[in-house]
């Protein structure tokens, strides 16, 4: 029988993206089950459906901006996560990093490629919207930079993006992180716990 999947659609602008990835790699070794990353751009979706961040959407309560830290310091301590930092250069366009997602699928590098970027943004807090930023990072961690920048222009990567983040969107997802189990959608880093139970009751 094939093991059970879960797709996770991500954005490296989402610092409880990178939290989730940080968690994920647990769930996977409880249930056996394979978390399938899609690159969807968060950007388009927020566009699209008509969300914010919660950096905008709770500009105005600061009580509110403050629980998320609350709950975020929770989180990590929740599950031993060492290496995480606000991102100083918050928020960052992530539109080049992205597509250089996509290309990394192309390349077979994609693994190497999400956990490098991620630390980048969400350990380093580097700026990977600096084009220069960006082929460093990609240097120092052993990653293709100059095919990887080039895969970056390539316009069926651009339109492999475009689909993903439709495809996304035409699911139900409206920010990230999101979890698509079968037909069932979980949203946020919080709902990795109902994520493993949905995949234990359709085991």
């Amino acid at each position: 029988m094939a093991a059970p999947k879960v797709i996770f659609y991500f954005d490296f602008g989402s610092p409880n993206a990178y939290l989730a990835h940080k968690v994920i790699p647990e769930i996977e070794r409880r249930t056996g089950a394979k978390f399938e990353y899609v690159p969807a751009l968060l950007g388009g979706i927020f566009k699209t459906t008509g969300n914010r961040s919660p950096a905008e959407a709770y500009a105005g309560i600061p009580l509110k901006l403050a629980y998320e830290g609350t709950e975020t310091q929770r989180f990590v301590k929740k599950h031993g996560i060492t290496e995480y930092a606000r991102n100083p250069h918050f928020p960052v366009n992530t539109l080049q990093i992205m597509r250089g997602a996509v290309a990394a699928q192309t390349l077979g590098v994609f693994e190497a490629y999400v956990d490098a970027v991620y630390r980048a943004m969400w350990v380093d807090g580097l700026k990977m919207d600096d084009p220069a930023v960006i082929e460093a990072a990609f240097t120092k961690a052993g990653l293709p930079a100059a095919e990887l920048i080039a895969g970056m222009g390539d316009a069926e990567v651009k339109a492999a993006l475009i689909a993903n983040t439709e495809g996304a969107v035409a699911h139900g997802v409206f920010g990230s992180p999101s979890f698509l189990v079968g037909n069932e959608l979980f949203f946020g880093k919080d709902k990795l716990g109902d994520v493993e139970a949905e995949l234990a009751a359709s085991a």
